[in-house]
């Protein structure tokens, strides 16, 4: 709505967010969309040697788990860090009580993608600490790695808001470190399960590399199209990026 002032991320409550509508909507089946993520990111862990990172954060976990998997190759412990309580519960379950079935074809892909994976997906999530914080109180410069999926863009209505999640993304790593991240592309406010709505702010590869380039070097950016197995979040597809600090 034309003069409608934008929704913030502060101006959302976190703790409601719909766990499983989200998981029943996206990540009860493999979809290819995720598998084109999987395969992207397991390129980028790839480079590294099983275990050479002390630590690395996945930046807004959510429920999301593939992205935790992927660093289990790269990463001695990998900190989920998450600030809706719904989020880090559900995290919580997952590394207490063993992981969703659901999540054993996400990571036999992963595996075979990356055969320097643990045997096992309890074994890669081990590996993870959930932390309840925001983000953005993160100390700069910890990590040797950080992964974003789906967060900067699904947090905020604000275009300058976004930027600023970014910066704080890439001022998670200490400077040489790297980053891995994936974007919702034109996403817009959008409604998960029957009646919940939350924040978007639509991204596309241009935007994603005006505000990346500025703060890193060695910078990708690549897209994937809209996941016609998902539902229609308004979305057109996503962004893909890797860059070092």
């Amino acid at each position: 709505m034309p003069g409608r002032t934008p929704i913030r991320n502060d101006d959302v409550d976190w703790d409601s967010w719909p766990v499983q509508d989200y998981l029943a909507e996206n990540y009860r089946e493999l979809h290819p969309s995720d598998a084109a993520v999987i395969s992207h990111h397991s390129a980028f862990y790839r480079r590294f040697a099983a275990g050479e990172v002390a630590r690395s954060v996945e930046f807004g976990a959510g429920p999301n788990l593939y992205p935790l998997m992927l660093a289990a190759a790269a990463s001695h412990r990998i900190d989920a860090v998450e600030a809706g309580s719904a989020g880090v519960a559900y995290l919580r379950r997952q590394l207490g009580r063993g992981p969703d079935d659901s999540w054993q074809p996400f990571y036999a892909l992963c595996r075979r993608l990356n055969p320097g994976l643990p045997g096992t997906l309890p074994e890669a999530l081990a590996r993870v600490r959930v932390v309840h914080a925001d983000v953005r109180d993160l100390t700069p410069g910890t990590y040797g790695i950080a992964s974003m999926n789906f967060v900067a863009e699904g947090v905020t209505e604000d275009c300058e808001e976004f930027a600023d999640f970014c910066d704080c993304f890439v001022r998670s790593v200490a400077p040489g470190g790297h980053l891995v991240a994936a974007f919702m592309e034109n996403m817009p406010t959008y409604r998960i399960g029957p009646a919940s709505q939350w924040p978007g702010c639509p991204v596309n590869p241009a935007v994603v590399r005006e505000v990346f380039t500025p703060l890193t070097a060695q910078l990708t950016v690549t897209r994937i199209d809209a996941d016609p197995t998902l539902p229609d979040y308004g979305d057109s597809g996503m962004v893909l990026l890797t860059a070092v600090r």
